[in-house]
């Protein structure tokens, strides 16, 4: 099987991410580091506080918003798990384009705990079971053509969950409300359409 690879400019932190080993080549931390700038960007905007340093907001659909960052350039659709009682979890799910990569729809989870090694990594939307690979707190779908089948399932599900086993050996799922997902995919697409 060859290697799914996609490159992406995240600023200083310029890697390739490969489905095949799961984690981005080189700089695991980095990107993990700048996945949670982008969550903690979005939980700002959504309590209505801009930091200096704003992306582009695209807009906020129920519970998904859309962003452009110019400076990249890139575009997403993100979200945060819903915890119990609808309060807000520690994961979270994007699906981003990177234009100039000519990456496009990929899809990003932030779990919500470090994974056992050995653990595998299964998300379900609606009726549908995807498996996917995954480092130690991040997954995405094995290629493009797995990211195409999440996001149409995405459209038509209300619900979706990513299930794993953390590091002590406790099975945990962080759960989506996919209520605005569809909307906000389309606007972070449309908002990278034209860049070249």
């Amino acid at each position: 099987m060859v290697p799914h690879n996609r490159c992406c400019d995240l600023g200083k932190h310029s890697l390739t991410l490969s489905h095949s080993a799961g984690v981005a080549n080189g700089d695991r931390l980095g990107f993990a580091r700048w996945m949670h700038a982008i969550f903690a960007l979005l939980t700002l905007l959504m309590l209505a506080t801009a930091p200096a340093d704003a992306r582009d907001s695209l807009g906020i659909f129920e519970g998904w918003g859309a962003f452009r960052d110019p400076a990249a350039p890139r575009c997403y659709a993100i979200a945060q798990s819903v915890a119990r009682w609808g309060r807000s979890g520690k994961g979270f799910a994007s699906v981003g384009t990177w234009p100039r990569q000519r990456v496009r729809g990929q899809i990003h989870l932030r779990l919500s705990r470090a994974r056992s090694d050995k653990a595998p990594v299964t998300l379900n939307v609606g009726e549908r079971r995807f498996p996917l690979v995954a480092g130690r707190m991040d997954a995405w779908a094995a290629d493009a053509r797995g990211d195409a089948a999440i996001i149409a399932a995405m459209r038509s599900a209300s619900s979706m969950s990513v299930q794993s086993v953390d590091a002590q050996g406790r099975a945990f799922a962080d759960s989506y409300a996919l209520r605005g997902a569809a909307t906000a995919i389309d606007a972070a697409a449309l908002g990278c359409a034209r860049v070249r």
